[in-house]
């Protein structure tokens, strides 16, 4: 009820201000008007927010059809909702509440004609786009192995999200990357039109330009809006950005939140500048600053608030809590990957044994490619985890092409693995064909490699399908015949590179380009890694009898694959950019080398080592108890092994916040010596250590886990991949992996 001219009514609006701190409550409360919170990891944002509408509603008098407020994610925006609809104590249909494409979206619903779309017009997913794409770059006669359909659509999206039209992107004197895409671009952008279809990028940039045609919507909105509220204020993009600041007007009032030390997706069209431009770009903006945080320890946002402060031309705020200081923050450096997985899941059985449970974990990384070593870990001590937003190694696109091959070059006639490989990357062999093949094969009821056979030698296919098929089951018997005799990493090594898929994912840019590439060289290291490391012939391609240490491989790669797929508790294990607005008590941040984490690219963009720092930010701010920051000396990854420094990042957090620590606890250096190898004295430089890698003849690689005994009495605990084995050392013939590389 609104306080009366006369005072006679009473306005309580304590359900809006109980349990606000002071800065949260000059948040809500704040007079009319362009509004800044920057607000800290952990500081309450999201319950601001809603407790600004709230406020707007009740106590402001503002008609909830005359807010709208817009988020990134549909998750968000309906957990938006229903948290206003419970303050408000009912429904709040008239407001609009929901991310920047469902609104804009929704504006083309009610506008269809002024925006030049049918009434029935189709919202095209990313597979729907991409398969579009295909169909302008056939027409086009645009080979997509050298010019990939996901990368054109890379390219269509970016310029949308810069507001960019095919017509406004400069060719003249660029090179023939922008120049093939522009011509892309226009195509699609003409088919889309004739099929009355638009993608999601086109929903921002359609419903901008129909406020800018059509002066008269702009005004009618812009006189219904008067309360703008956005959330994630940092990781808005070029055209989102302009957006607001059309629909805002000269009348509107923007309550923006977010916070610049967040800012983590530029490499997906993020502009960290929105955020401080919106101080310039909007007339009397005011800034309340939300620091008190309600998730992290003492130790953690005192390392935290001293790691981002290295960067520059921040907006500047220094988080703190009042919930103590906690425990230190544990750095444990292993010798080598495999240490370093082993370290993460022995310290997570630790944690479930002392009465947590598995979700209560996270474990962190820069890269995709780094999940696999530890996935490997927690499945040899039963451990159920889950990959967040993403798939576990095995299951992965790039890595399942790649696996497909292998299988073909020992196995002829796996039917699975020849539908998955014979167009993958695309080399000609249309769907019409495979099922013409798939046909044979059930007619004669022999394999399809049998069936492709058969179809050439008839005479049944016709043309460049004949060729291409022909051309196929040849790639399959060369790199059969060129891997023969070679170990395990070298056949996947050969096939990744001779089945063209490592070109193909070359040639797709950005991000997602990267990790598959990542993805596809951690095969590699995995392959390289498994069981022992012995040669086996391959002179019998069609011997699909043949059992080999290719198929064990296989085999157990289709079991980790279909490993923990219930919906008990599991550990939480995804990349950094995964875990914005998320949080555990637990948090593991591996990898924390310099060329991994900061990624190796950020030394040569500008920019882009202040985002990586953000990014640690990031990760450090979603631990809520203890925070383990791992790094390895030596690390296998993509493709091969690289012996590392620190990360910078870690240099950055003061020191009376960590304590190193090993297996057995806290210690003042990372290594000690454990013995020498066939026994000679532990002071010798070619001792082992605890953590080192080692080879054996009979079981392959291993970490060594401990030691005993002196001299020819050494004994040694060595963790192979089928588990620990106790060994005498002057007999066991170990050899580091270093001396055998």
């Amino acid at each position: 009820m609104r306080l009366s001219s006369n005072g006679e009514d009473s306005l309580d609006i304590t359900h809006i201000l109980e349990g606000l701190n002071d800065p949260q409550r000059e948040a809500v409360t704040a007079p009319p008007g362009n509004l800044l919170v920057v607000a800290g990891a952990g500081s309450g944002k999201t319950r601001v927010l809603v407790h600004r509408i709230g406020w707007l509603v009740e106590a402001e008098g503002v008609s909830p059809s005359g807010v709208l407020a817009v988020t990134f994610t549909n998750k968000a925006a309906a957990e938006m909702r229903a948290r206003v609809e419970a303050l408000l104590g009912g429904p709040a249909r008239a407001m609009w509440v929901g991310t920047f494409h469902g609104i804009a979206h929704r504006l083309l619903r009610m506008h269809w004609r002024d925006a030049q779309l049918s009434d029935n017009f189709q919202i095209l997913d990313a597979e729907d786009q991409l398969r579009l794409v295909k169909r302008v770059m056939r027409g086009l006669d645009l080979d997509e192995q050298k010019w990939p359909a996901r990368q054109a659509a890379w390219f269509i999206n970016a310029q949308k999200d810069e507001g960019r039209r095919a017509k406004d992107v400069q060719t003249a004197g660029k090179d023939i990357f922008v120049t093939t895409h522009a011509k892309v671009y226009a195509a699609y952008e003409e088919l889309c039109q004739q099929a009355g279809v638009v993608d999601f990028a086109e929903l921002l940039l359609r419903s901008h330009e129909l406020w800018l045609r059509r002066a008269d919507l702009l005004d009618h909105y812009q006189r219904r809006f008067k309360h703008l509220l956005v959330d994630e204020f940092q990781d808005t993009n070029r055209i989102q950005y302009a957006w607001l600041r059309v629909l805002a007007g000269a009348g509107g009032k923007v309550w923006a939140v977010g916070d610049d030390d967040q800012s983590i997706y530029g490499w997906r069209g993020a502009k960290i500048e929105n955020i401080h431009h919106f101080r310039r770009d909007f007339a009397a903006v005011g800034t309340v600053r939300l620091e008190q945080n309600y998730r992290s320890t003492g130790t953690i946002l005192r390392a935290a608030n001293a790691l981002i402060g290295n960067n520059a031309e921040r907006l500047g705020k220094n988080l703190w809590t009042d919930s103590g200081e906690g425990g230190p923050i544990l750095v444990y450096s292993a010798y080598n990957d495999l240490d370093e997985a082993r370290f993460v899941a022995d310290r997570t059985q630790t944690w479930i044994r002392d009465g947590g449970t598995a979700a209560d974990v996270a474990v962190l990384y820069r890269s995709n490619a780094q999940s696999r070593v530890i996935e490997e870990a927690f499945l040899r001590l039963d451990i159920p985890y889950r990959i967040y937003g993403g798939l576990r190694f095995f299951e992965r696109a790039e890595v399942r092409n790649a696996l497909a091959y292998m299988r073909l070059v020992s196995q002829r006639h796996a039917d699975v693995a020849f539908e998955r490989a014979v167009n993958t990357p695309p080399r000609g062999i249309g769907g019409k064909t495979v099922d013409a093949i798939r046909a044979i094969a059930r007619a004669s009821q022999v394999s399809m490699w049998q069936a492709a056979k058969e179809g050439i030698a008839q005479g049944l296919f016709k043309g460049r399908a004949a060729t291409n098929v022909g051309a196929f089951l040849k790639l399959i018997d060369d790199i059969a015949a060129a891997v023969a005799n070679s170990s395990l990493h070298e056949i996947a090594e050969h096939c990744i590179d001779h089945s063209g898929l490592m070109e193909y994912h070359t040639r797709e840019r950005g991000e997602r380009g990267m990790a598959r590439r990542e993805n596809l060289e951690e095969l590699v290291t995995a392959c390289r890694q498994f069981g022992r490391e012995l040669v086996f012939p391959l002179d019998a391609p069609d011997d699909d009898a043949l059992v080999s240490e290719l198929d064990e491989f296989l085999d157990q790669a289709a079991l980790d694959s279909g490993d923990y797929q219930s919906g008990g508790p599991a550990v939480q294990m995804m990349t950094l950019h995964s875990a914005k607005g998320l949080e555990f008590p637990l948090v593991f941040i591996a990898g924390m080398e310099e060329g991994l984490f900061p990624n190796r690219m950020s030394e040569r963009e500008p920019g882009r080592l202040e985002e990586e720092r953000r990014l640690a930010y990031v990760g450090i701010t979603r631990a809520m108890r203890q925070l383990y920051l791992t790094y390895a000396e030596t690390r296998r990854l993509h493709g091969s092994q690289t012996r590392n420094w620190p990360s910078r990042f870690l240099d950055e957090v003061p020191a009376a916040c960590v304590e190193e620590v090993r297996m057995g606890g806290a210690v003042s250096r990372p290594f000690r010596n454990v013995g020498a190898v066939n026994g000679g004295d532990a002071e010798d430089d070619s001792s082992l250590r605890i953590g080192q890698l080692v080879r054996h003849a009979k079981f392959g690689e291993g970490v060594v886990l401990q030691s005993e005994g002196h001299g020819d009495r050494t004994r040694v605990q060595v963790h192979f991949g089928g588990g620990p084995k106790w060994l005498m050392l002057a007999y066991a013939d170990l050899r580091t992996v270093e001396d055998t590389a």
